[in-house]
Order: C-alpha cells, then structure tokens, then sequence
C-alpha cells in the first residue's frame, strides 16, 4: 500500500471516529436535556435558550437531596436501656435498618437514615413528605418483633431474644441467636412440634424469613442457615437484634424543607452552572481556537458522563454542595485542558509537527494535572470520611467529578486533539495563533 493510500485511510478513519463520537454526543445530550425538561420562565422568556428546572421536572433516575426537593429532616440521640443486653454499635445498625425499612414499606424508599455523632445519634431525612408528624411517629415507634408458629399464630416476641449476629461457618452465611429462658422454653416446644416445617419471624407484621425447622433447639441457642449472602445475613441478624433490644430514640432536632425553596434553589444553581460552562466556552474558544472546540467538545462528554455514573451508581443524592462538587468538577476539568494546551502551544511555537506536539504537550503537561488531582482526590475522600450529611454530598460529587474529569483530559481530549491533526489540521495558526518559522518559510 502507497503512502498515499495509507495517508487516504488514516483521514477515513478519524472520520468516521469524529461522526460517531459526535453523533454519540449529540444523541445522549438530546436525551439529558429532554428528561430535564428544560424552557424559559418570567423574565427569561425574552431568552428561552436558558434552562430552569424543578424537583418534579428532574429525572427520576436522578436522586436529588433533601435541600433540593423538600421534606422532612429530623435528628436523634440513641441510648441503651440498662436493662437491655448486647452490643450498642448492633443495636445502632438494627434501629438503622428497621428505621430504613419502615420507610421504605411505607411509601418514602428515597428516604436516607445514617449515624451520626460517632455512631451515638441517627439522622434521617424524608424527601416529599406531605404530614411530617405522622413519619416522625412511625419513626418513633418501638419496633415489634414477632415468632410465629406453622399456623401463623404468634408464640413469642422479641423480649425473650437476647442476641443475634452473623455468623460465617462451613462456607454457608448464617444468623447465630441466643433466647433467655422464657424464651428457650416457648422454642423448644414449638420445634418440638414443627420439625420439617417453618416458622416465621415477622418484624412490623413484615415477614422478614421463615426458615424451616431441621430438628429441636432445646437450649434456646439455635442457627438459621442457608442465608444466601453476606449482606442479607447481616441485615436479618440486626433486624432480629434491634426487635428485640431497640435503642431509646430521643428527638433532638427536626426540620421542615419548603418544596418550592428547594426548586427555587435547583433553578438557580442550574442558570449559574449554565452561565458559568457558557462563559469557560467562549473564553477557551476565543483564547485556544482549534482546541477551543476540542475542550468544548470534551466538557461536553464529562458533563454527560458524570451526570450518567451520578444516575446509575448507588448512593449519590444530588443536593445544593453536591451541585456545587461538579461545578467544581467541571473547572477542574477545564484546567486540566488548560494545561495540556499550553503545552502543546509551546511544542508548536517550539516548530514540532503537530501530531509531535500533541504527543510532547500531554507528556509534559502529565505530572502537573496529576499532582492538581490527586490532591483534591484526597480532599475529597476525607470529605467522605469524616464528613456527614451535605458534606458528604459535595464529597461524592466532586470525588466523581475529579475521576471523570482525568479520563475526558487524559483520554478523551487526545483522542479528539489527535483525529484533527489526522485530518490535516496541522497549522499552528489554528491553534495558538502565531506561525512557526517552518510554516513562514
């Protein structure tokens, strides 16, 4: 094959690489903006380009935080009775659990209980919640464990459990538990009379299993087996534990968010963000040319991106810090195009080709965008260690917003920067707008 001929599918190539990258774009960008249902309101009508949005209006697949979509948000103490056995960090994962799950059945599965407090109060937060006193008593209620026999009558309750916890024994995931006396005593003559059929455990009249009795537990100490997973034996054995041994739950703190405060302040963060990318647009575009374009065009791929992992990974609610986490994510990612372009000017006033260029302006802007991120790497992960509640929001955000922001620079940005320099976008003019002494000559 002739040099020629070789030059002819090299242009063919990136092409076809730049149309289906940029139909992929287009494509996926259409759809974000359309889930957004973006228009124009009030005064802003005289500009309809300018998107507003609202907590109804958002993508489902996109959570969005208590600040932004209003409910209810209430803080706990947590404390152990004197009289009740075990471990309090169990109890505090059982109330956790049941807390969530209560939630869940009754019609709020967005809500979010965590620890606070070094692990001594709990804080739960509601989203879209129209009669915040009837959650807050839900939440309050003691929880109630219940034993029921093959005939679904009730036999013993969770006062005569005294312990449950994960236990991990011949390569099966179980749920060791341990009666009181009362309690072994009503055990040993339901087994007695339920061998080979089962017994179920109810947890707020939810079954939460119904294992099968395999022979008598006369002792009161019993195992249920076959859990499947480590996480669902976990989960079992906290519920079990917490019907049994709630925590004392004291209210310390409980506030009410405004539906229409939270979409006034989504609209707001959105026209900012949006002025904000639009004005980074045109500077990169009138200062950097050619490669204006490519970090337009590489912004545009992280935004959508980041947005996509934000929708698919578990986890992230988008909350006011949160939304300032990828806006701060976005600059990173405009430095790091900063970087890499002024390198890549130098190599070309320097009188390398341009495709050398590309090479030498990435391999010498490298250390730099690494030292830059990984600091705020680090930032961000302490954030999400020590951090709680909104601070753990901007953590996340911008933990992501950093690692998305690294590929499209490092990846992304390249791979564009070199199909142009395929298709003969080789003049410095283009780029830097200064010629080289090879191109004057």
């Amino acid at each position: 094959m002739s040099k020629k001929s070789r030059k002819t599918n090299s242009r063919t190539l990136a092409i076809v690489g730049l149309c289906i990258l940029l139909v992929l774009t287009l494509c996926s960008g259409f759809l974000g903006v359309r889930g957004l249902k973006l228009d124009g309101r009030g005064l802003y009508r005289l500009l309809p380009w300018i998107p507003t949005s609202d907590a109804k209006n958002w993508p489902e697949s996109l959570s969005l935080g208590l600040d932004l979509r209003g409910g209810v948000y209430v803080e706990y103490s947590a404390e152990q009775p004197k009289d009740i056995e075990g471990s309090y960090d169990a109890l505090m994962d059982g109330t956790v659990a049941v807390i969530q799950q209560r939630l869940t059945d009754k019609g709020y599965p967005e809500s979010t209980v965590q620890k606070i407090n070094n692990g001594t109060g709990i804080r739960v937060e509601i989203p879209d919640v129209t009669d915040p006193q009837a959650v807050l008593d839900l939440i309050g209620t003691p929880a109630e464990l219940s034993f029921r026999g093959p005939d679904g009558v009730e036999f013993m309750t969770g006062k005569q459990v005294q312990t449950a916890a994960y236990l991990y024994a011949d390569g099966d995931h179980q749920v060791a538990f341990k009666l009181n006396g009362e309690g072994a005593k009503l055990f040993a003559d339901m087994t007695a009379k339920s061998v080979g059929q089962k017994i179920a455990i109810y947890l707020d009249d939810q079954e939460l299993i119904s294992p099968t009795v395999q022979s008598v537990i006369p002792d009161g100490s019993g195992v249920i087996n076959n859990m499947g997973s480590e996480d669902r034996a976990k989960t079992i054995a906290a519920q079990i534990q917490s019907g049994a041994l709630p925590l004392v739950l004291t209210q310390q703190k409980v506030d009410t968010v405004s539906a229409t405060l939270g979409d006034e302040a989504l609209t707001t963060s959105i026209r900012a963000a949006f002025f904000g990318i639009l004005l980074v647009v045109l500077i990169m575009l009138l200062r950097y040319r050619l490669n204006g374009v490519v970090a337009t065009w590489a912004l545009a791929i992280y935004i959508i991106l980041l947005f996509f992992l934000i929708a698919v990974l578990p986890g992230i609610q988008l909350t006011l810090p949160g939304l300032a986490g990828i806006v701060l994510g976005i600059g990173m990612a405009v430095d790091a195009n900063v970087i890499i372009y002024e390198r890549f000017n130098e190599e070309l006033r320097a009188g390398r080709p341009a495709k050398a260029a590309v090479r030498a302006g990435f391999r010498n802007a490298m250390s730099a965008i690494l030292d830059a991120n990984i600091t705020t790497l680090i930032a961000a992960i302490v954030l999400l260690i020590y951090g709680t509640g909104s601070v753990q929001g901007f953590a996340k955000t911008l933990l992501l917003g950093v690692i998305v922001s690294m590929f499209t620079a490092i990846v992304i940005t390249r791979w564009i920067m070199n199909i142009f320099v395929n298709l003969g976008a080789v003049k410095s003019t283009l780029y830097c707008g200064t010629k080289v002494k090879e191109e004057q000559k």
